[in-house]
């Protein structure tokens, strides 16, 4: 993969140097990042470690706000920008920093990448979003969990029962039908997560395994992370 045009200084993301660790899972809508987010938050507690999990959009501070201002359909590019900003800048105030001094493994169901492709996708200059989160830490691992489009689009018909109005791009006007709308908006998200990839060395997992398949490879790769500081022995993964 040719190197990102954005590869400079400013998405460059802050060291940390906390004892414990910050894993990053990323993808686009449907793909599964909370059941497998949840499952090795589980895993890693029953292996005795101190373990907690973030949510995107999940701040007491500011989730309501912009649940009002989704449901008004009040969010333009910029305010999409920065609420969203300034959820996972709160999180990591209160929640993510303080559980890493503590020597805590972290899991982030979406981080600033998530935004990094949102809002690219919604017309945000690329290097102005980098910096509006320059605040976040470089986590310690970040997973991507891919699915191809069409098999996406059925499982979430299937397991939702139809599509929601941002997840399919309805809210930029990419077009008046939803299933042609969500295939080009998530079509353009998974662009902008493969031009990030090498940039941010993602770690690509194919989310159309089976569960247990998915989560072996994720054990795998967290041991690897952790085997210098915690003894997980390859716990768990036969």
């Amino acid at each position: 993969m040719s190197e990102s045009p954005f590869t400079t200084s400013v998405s460059r993301q802050k060291h940390h140097d906390y004892p414990g660790k910050l894993i990053v899972i990323e993808g686009t809508d449907g793909v599964g990042r909370s059941t497998h987010s949840q499952l090795l938050q589980n895993w890693l507690a029953v292996e005795g470690h101190g373990v907690t999990r973030t949510e995107w959009k999940s701040s007491a501070l500011i989730s309501k706000v912009i649940d009002k201002a989704k449901d008004k359909n009040a969010l333009n590019t910029i305010t999409f920008s920065l609420l969203y900003a300034t959820d996972l800048a709160e999180r990591l105030n209160t929640v993510i920093i303080p559980a890493l001094q503590a020597g805590l493994i972290v899991i982030a169901d979406r981080y600033s990448y998530t935004a990094f492709a949102r809002d690219v996708v919604r017309g945000a200059d690329p290097t102005w979003v980098r910096k509006l989160y320059g605040f976040a830490v470089e986590p310690d691992l970040v997973f991507h969990l891919k699915v191809p489009l069409e098999p996406l689009l059925r499982r979430i018909i299937t397991t939702r029962g139809g599509l929601d109005f941002y997840e399919s791009g309805r809210d930029i006007g990419m077009s008046t039908d939803l299933y042609q709308s969500f295939k080009l908006y998530q079509s353009q998200i998974l662009f902008e997560y493969d031009r990030m990839a090498e940039e941010y060395d993602f770690k690509i997992v194919s989310a159309s395994d089976p569960i247990e398949q998915v989560q072996k490879t994720l054990r795998k790769e967290i041991v690897k992370l952790v085997s210098q500081s915690h003894s997980l022995a390859g716990a768990g993964l036969e």
